[in-house]
């Protein structure tokens, strides 16, 4: 009998954003993504924004980026698919006595014309679509001719890169489904966005998660930050050993030299100038 050789299955993106957009609604990300303000700021520098222009935050979360943009006097649109989330920015903004529009949406399926701001931007947020050639082409399709594409990503080494490649170790991503963290390589990044970027610059950063302990930190993490909450939940009794993993992991990374935890995590700084 002669083997039949099958081609492999193509991945099934739909059902893995519906895990995806679960698991971000699970926790309460707030509570994490508050402390990444300063990564907006930067973001926000590295893009030179300018008063008036037109913002879009896309998978804004609770809005730092899209704040961060307000805060410069810019017209912004804060996106996400979660709907809590985007109610904690628009708190935030009224709060912080800015001004800001919430539009629930996909990142792979933005509801706006094309060309309709002068800047795009993500920090920590587009990265983690399912699939992601329809979320950077979604980008580039909204940014007009000669705008802006600010991103700011995990890269595979750093503390959150290697945080999912341990929890990928118990729970395994959806066959198919590339690494986020491809999104903080400048190879992927000329892969997804080269044909449309006139230039792509690309910058190491780091931000230092800053806690009173690797318990203390990890206490709010599986808490609070949906990803681990879920992967915790789902081995149940058998989590122990994931939560000994992950405090190994910090105690590698901390600099804090016993006075509270300080655990720096690579990210690129990304500006993309649309042809």
């Amino acid at each position: 009998m002669t083997a039949v050789s099958l081609a492999p299955a193509p991945p099934d993106l739909a059902t893995a954003k519906l895990k995806q957009q679960a698991a971000w609604s699970a926790g309460d990300y707030a509570v994490v993504g508050t402390t990444l303000q300063i990564v907006g700021e930067t973001l926000c520098e590295a893009l030179d924004l300018r008063a008036g222009q037109s913002v879009l935050d896309v998978a804004a979360g609770n809005g730092n980026a899209a704040l961060a943009a307000a805060r410069r006097w810019a017209k912004v649109t804060a996106s996400d698919y979660v709907p809590a989330l985007l109610e904690q920015a628009r708190a935030r903004a009224v709060a912080d006595g800015v001004q800001i529009k919430t539009r629930e949406a996909d990142a792979e399926n933005l509801p706006f014309v094309d060309g309709s701001f002068d800047v795009a931007m993500s920090t920590f947020g587009v990265m983690f679509t399912p699939d992601q050639e329809k979320a950077a082409s979604e980008l580039l399709r909204v940014c007009r001719p000669g705008g802006k594409i600010g991103l700011a990503n995990w890269t595979p080494d750093s503390f959150i890169g290697q945080l999912f490649r341990t929890i990928g170790g118990y729970i395994p991503p959806a066959p198919g489904v590339r690494s986020p963290a491809l999104w903080g390589t400048e190879r992927r990044l000329q892969e997804l966005f080269g044909t449309g970027a006139a230039s792509i610059a690309a910058a190491p950063r780091h931000f230092a998660f800053r806690y009173r302990s690797a318990d203390h930190w990890l206490d709010v993490f599986q808490t609070f930050y949906g990803p681990l909450n879920r992967a915790m939940a789902a081995l149940g009794k058998h989590s122990r050993q994931l939560e000994l993993d992950v405090l190994a992991l910090l105690a590698t990374f901390d600099r804090g030299g016993g006075a509270g935890l300080v655990v720096p995590s690579e990210y690129l700084e990304v500006v993309i100038a649309k042809r």
